[in-house]
């Protein structure tokens, strides 16, 4: 009676299935009118990756800060990236190394490519030198999660430029993280006005202790290398400005 009241269960399951069009191949495939059983909607955040103060053996102190924002789903999302610094006894306003207005969309698994406008040059001054970009940018995480960003400018004068950042982090407890660093900068073309020169402009690598009180907030000390080559060396000879220098960072991560 138990294997009858199972026999009849299945068929009627079986004749739902074939009445609501689901063909059964590998598995179940809903119909293409069907609605997605999950609903997107859109939402965002804002990652402050660094918030440091920066003691450098060579030049002035310097306030420094490193922020990612965005809006949107999973596939497709609006971008807010800016790098930049303060010096600190210079009489300069602060200054955007790279202000960034992004388009990404998701291409792959962990990798977006961004496309977009960029600024450098002073905050909130009308005496300052700046420049526009187009700005291309791929996103995401090479093979063991290094989180890498890598960016191709053309500046509104036709200078082309490169980057690359990449970071990772190394987990020695539940909340102490040791996160090492490196930056490198390339241009094909020279730009006196600003300090750059043609080919290598510049190497930095650091390593930042983080202990994260919460998954939203973490200090961190750390400490930096940094050289800069060729062209863009001598330009910083010319000006009397070290081309290597080391320091120590002290500063705060944190995301909403």
């Amino acid at each position: 009676m138990k294997a009858k009241r199972i026999a009849v269960s299945l068929g009627t399951t079986i004749a739902m299935l074939a009445a609501t069009g689901i063909q059964a191949e590998d598995g179940y495939d809903a119909p293409a009118h069907w609605p997605s059983p999950i609903v997107e909607h859109p939402r965002g955040s804002l990652l402050v990756d660094r918030l440091e103060y920066a003691r450098p053996d060579e030049g002035d102190d310097a306030l420094v800060w490193d922020f990612r924002a965005w809006y949107g789903g999973d596939v497709n999302r609006v971008y807010l990236k800016g790098e930049g610094e303060n010096v600190q006894g210079d009489g300069e306003a602060p200054e955007f190394e790279s202000l960034d207005l992004l388009y990404s969309r998701l291409i792959a698994p962990f990798w977006e490519l961004q496309g977009g406008i960029g600024y450098q040059g002073g905050i909130a001054t009308d005496d300052h030198l700046e420049r526009y970009f187009g700005v291309i940018n791929l996103q995401g995480l090479v093979p063991y999660r290094f989180e890498t960003d890598a960016d191709l400018r053309i500046s509104e004068d036709g200078d082309l430029s490169a980057s690359l950042e990449s970071e990772y982090d190394v987990r020695i407890t539940q909340r102490l993280f040791l996160q090492p660093r490196l930056e490198m900068a390339v241009s094909a073309d020279e730009v006196p006005e600003f300090g750059i020169g043609k080919g290598l402009n510049s190497v930095r690598t650091g390593l930042r202790l983080r202990y994260e009180f919460h998954r939203k907030f973490a200090p961190y000390i750390g400490g930096y290398w940094q050289k800069t080559y060729g062209d863009t060396a001598d330009m910083a000879r010319a000006e009397g400005e070290a081309t290597e220098d080391t320091g120590i960072v002290a500063g705060i991560r944190m995301w909403y």
